[in-house]
């Protein structure tokens, strides 16, 4: 991947989730019935959060008669990335050791991390 994805801020997050949980392109309403459950927002604000994400580039908008659709210009694998190096290089100054450690003083089951181990050694991650 060659391009920067910035962090994007909570709110916008939850409702990139949702797009990805989605087939593109997603609509407003898509969104919406996504996120009625954990986190109800209001149809006004789904619509600023499209409006910005769309803004910064992160989703890209095409008119589908009254009702606009939204695709991402990036996957959630992508950002997952991209956030990741970017926490080990902030946070950790690039210490993978250090990062290692705060990984299993997360809380992560000793079957999670076993998991984690696995995937390492064969060559999975």
């Amino acid at each position: 991947m060659s391009r920067k994805i910035d962090r994007l801020p909570d709110g916008e997050l939850e409702v990139m989730q949702a797009v990805w949980d989605c087939q593109p392109p997603v609509t407003r309403g898509d969104v919406e019935e996504k996120l009625k459950d954990t986190h109800p927002l209001a149809s006004t604000t789904i619509l600023t959060l499209l409006t910005r994400l769309t803004q910064k580039g992160a989703l890209v908008m095409e008119k589908r008669g009254r009702v606009n659709g939204y695709t991402p210009t990036f996957t959630r694998q992508e950002y997952l990335a991209a956030q990741s190096g970017r926490m080990i290089r902030k946070l950790c100054g690039g210490d993978l050791h250090l990062f290692a450690t705060a990984l299993c003083d997360s809380g992560l089951s000793r079957e999670e991390l076993e998991e984690l181990s696995r995937l390492l050694e064969e060559g999975e991650l």
